[in-house]
This record gives structure tokens, sequence and C-alpha cells, in this order.
């Protein structure tokens, strides 16, 4: 089937965001992240900006147990120190049995053996969202040996069949982020347009991103409202944000501080004005 742009006023996607951020704000979903340490603070704040409850639990003894206590789970490889390995391993497995929705993000695989080895090893378990630039996924998928750092040397479009394949082998939604983010659950595929390169200049932009589907998929959890349109929410209130954030900055530094009170500050009826979504079948 050919790719279908739909306005937001009729788009599955859209609608369901407005649901899931209402809940959101509603009930703060309590969001475990074991994450990068360059990275923690700015997503702690952008999770509370959203409208979440950041909890940083990374001490192996506790990661397990806290991810069957969380809403939802992120999982982030970008400094990943022999705890932070044991206590991701722990962390997943917790989730897995306790049923809670994870994020894996694998940063920077590829050419770093011991981040792509642990990634592999993580993805085997299943999680409910894969979130990463084209390099990483195509890396993920064994495709590529990765891009230059945390930075894609590829395209969001070239990795758009190993996306598909990686959440068709593993029942995972995998979002790929780039200018136009891709996103998959390996038959349905959302593109979302939104968002500003000021993001690709701030620390921790793509990685607080995951933070931010983990907390929407913890919001969707008894809703009915599926994995896929739980991270395309994340994606959309994040990137229109960005948007509005980006109009506001004088460069990177202002940015990073209108970006939180963006994130706090976007309603629910602001989506369908703004999202700029296309959604189809493979």
């Amino acid at each position: 089937m050919s790719d279908r742009l739909r306005p937001s006023s009729e788009s599955s996607v859209v609608s369901e965001a407005v649901v899931l951020l209402e809940r959101l704000r509603a009930v703060p979903p309590l969001t475990h992240c074991i994450t990068n340490a360059v990275v923690t603070g700015f997503t702690a704040n952008v999770l509370l900006a959203a409208g979440a409850a950041p909890a940083m639990v990374d001490i192996v003894g506790e990661s397990g147990m806290f991810a069957g206590i969380a809403s939802g789970v992120l999982i982030n490889l970008g400094t990943p120190t022999p705890e932070q390995q044991a206590a991701s391993r722990e962390a997943a497995e917790g989730a897995t049995a306790a049923g809670t929705p994870w994020v894996l993000d694998p940063v920077a695989i590829g050419a770093l053996p011991v981040r792509t080895a642990l990634a592999q090893e993580l993805v085997a378990l299943r999680p409910t969202a894969v979130r990463g630039n084209a390099s990483e996924i195509l890396a993920l998928a064994g495709l590529s040996g990765g891009g230059r750092g945390v930075d894609a040397t590829d395209s969001t479009e070239a990795a758009a069949d190993a996306a598909s394949a990686l959440a068709q082998r593993y029942g995972s939604v995998v979002a790929v982020s780039g200018p136009v983010d891709l996103l998959t659950d390996g038959e349905r595929v959302v593109r979302i347009a939104n968002g500003d390169p000021l993001l690709t200049l701030v620390t921790g932009g793509g990685c607080a991103l995951g933070a931010v589907m983990a907390a929407f998929l913890g919001a969707a959890r008894g809703t009915g409202i599926s994995a896929l349109s739980a991270v395309a929410a994340a994606s959309l209130v994040y990137t229109i944000a960005a948007e509005r954030a980006a109009a506001l900055s004088a460069g990177p530094g202002s940015f990073a501080v209108a970006l939180l009170d963006a994130l706090a500050s976007v309603q629910p009826d602001d989506l369908a004005a703004a999202a700029r979504v296309e959604e189809s079948i493979r």
C-alpha cells in the first residue's frame, strides 16, 4: 500500500497522543531511567517538565526490583560502566517479568564492542521499544558498523528496512530519530516531521526522548492504545515542544532551557494544530 499523508485531524496517532498527554498529566507515570552520566540531570528535568515522575535507579540489587514498580523503564547505553551493564540486565529482566514496558536506547553501538554486545543481549529480551538514530538502528540489525560516536552517518530512510526487520524479529516498536522521525511496529509506519535542528546541539536531546517514550508507554498501560501510538505520542509532544523552544531561542543554551518550558506548557489541544504526521502500512 502506498503512503498516505493524513491531516492531523484525521490521524489516529494524533488523537491517541491527545488522550495520552491528558492521562500522563493526570497520573504522572513513574519512569525508571538507567541512563548515561552525561545526561542524567537533563533527562530527569525533561520528564518533570513533560509531567512524568523520574527515578534514576541504576544500582545492582535495586534496578530489577524497581523495574517491577515503575510505570515504564528506559535503558540507555551511553556510558555502560560495569555496574550499569549489570543493572541494565537486571532492569530488563525485571521489567519483562512484571510486564512493565521498557525502552532500549543503543547509544553509539557498532564500532564500540562492549556496548554493541550488550545491546544485542538486551534486544533479545524483546524491549517494548527501541530508539536510536539511523546508524545505531542499522548497527543493531547487523547491517553497518555504526555512526561517528553518537552522530548518525546514515539517513533515516536508509534505516527503514532495518527498523522493520528488528520490529518483526523482536516484537518491538522501533523509532529512528532524524529530521523526519520514522517509527514502525513492523507493519504500520509513522513518520513525524516536527522538530528542530537545535535538538542536535544539546547534550541529551535524543537520550531524553527515550525517557519520554518510556513515560508515554507507562501512561498507555491499561488504555488499549498500542505501543506504536504511545511512542509516536512521545515523539510528537517532544518535537512540537522543540519547535516552540527554537522560536524563542538565540542558540543551544537558551534552547535547552526553553525546551523544558515548552514541554511544560504544550497542551493536548496543541497537538492536532502543530503535528505533521504521515501514517502508512508497509
